[in-house]
């Protein structure tokens, strides 16, 4: 289907004449009736009657001009993507639940506001299958732990921010040396499944520590309300929560330098999205104290 047929049957349909259409369309009221015979003749139904001078929608073609107008915008979307003047278009966003304390609210409220036709949709989920996820083309672009291992040459990664590894303890704990506490106190360890429970758990066997393992938990925000809980303590990075509160625990810090947890964004390198990864990336970093 021509979409200036469309087009014609619309002006038509509220400019009352096919006179008046023609002069706004820049056409003959010839062209513009034939592109209108044309779209009833391919649609099989009569479209427009006359009344008089007057052009009256029939009930076929009272029930096409919500469709058909629909249909033209998304036609001016499309091509406005294909010419890469305009940023419109779905943006599948991965990110490992922690990020979304990056990415709530500042973030997509400002693509939401300032981009019209730009269309973010999350999707939540582990670091490892975040990658296989940006590598199958599932999502767009991932916030998520940095790999374990070499990238192929058709990913790009991009570092926000590095999250310095703490032991997590109640308060009154807080003048105690942290491997001492890790070695005495139930654990409540951060899930190996994760890229940054592997990495915690890296430390671990590299200082030779053997916690007293009490719970293995992925959700950091419920590992903070199970210490606040004195179920135990843990091994976490420097995240930002959602809901817990760290003000009423003991974040100690280990050696300088031991251990962090890398956070940053992982796309294709030849995506057909890159400008819409583009301004994401753009707006995340304006939008983010990265200290």
């Amino acid at each position: 289907m021509d979409t200036r047929y469309l087009d014609s049957f619309l002006q038509v349909a509220q400019l009352g004449s096919t006179a008046a259409a023609a002069r706004k369309l820049n056409l003959t009221p010839t062209a513009v009736a034939q592109r209108i015979k044309s779209l009833e003749h391919e649609i099989g139904q009569t479209l427009l009657s006359r009344t008089g001078r007057n052009m009256q929608l029939t009930a076929a073609g009272a029930a096409l001009i919500g469709p058909a107008s629909e249909l033209l915008a998304r036609t001016r979307e499309l091509r406005a993507i294909a010419a890469l003047d305009t940023v419109a278009g779905d943006l599948r966003i991965g990110c490992i639940s922690t990020a979304l304390a990056y990415l709530v609210p500042d973030v997509l409220s400002t693509l939401i506001d300032n981009y019209e036709h730009l269309h973010p949709h999350l999707e939540p989920a582990f670091s490892t299958e975040l990658y296989r996820k940006v590598l199958s083309g599932d999502v767009d672009i991932a916030m998520m732990v940095a790999p374990l291992f070499e990238l192929p040459k058709e990913l790009i990664w991009l570092p926000v921010r590095d999250e310095p590894f703490v032991v997590l303890a109640p308060r009154h704990m807080a003048d105690q040396d942290p491997h001492d506490v890790l070695r005495s106190q139930p654990f409540i360890r951060y899930h190996r499944r994760s890229w940054g429970g592997m990495l915690a758990d890296g430390y671990l066997l590299d200082t030779g520590i053997q916690p007293h393992e009490r719970f293995e938990i992925d959700a950091l925000d419920a590992i903070a309300a199970m210490v606040k809980g004195n179920l135990g303590v843990s091994l976490v990075p420097q995240w930002r929560p959602l809901h817990a509160q760290l003000q009423d625990l003991a974040q100690m810090p280990l050696p300088s330098g031991a251990i962090s947890r890398p956070i940053g964004l992982l796309w294709k390198r030849n995506s057909a999205k890159t400008r819409l990864i583009e301004v994401f990336c753009q707006v995340l970093f304006d939008s983010l104290p990265l200290s």
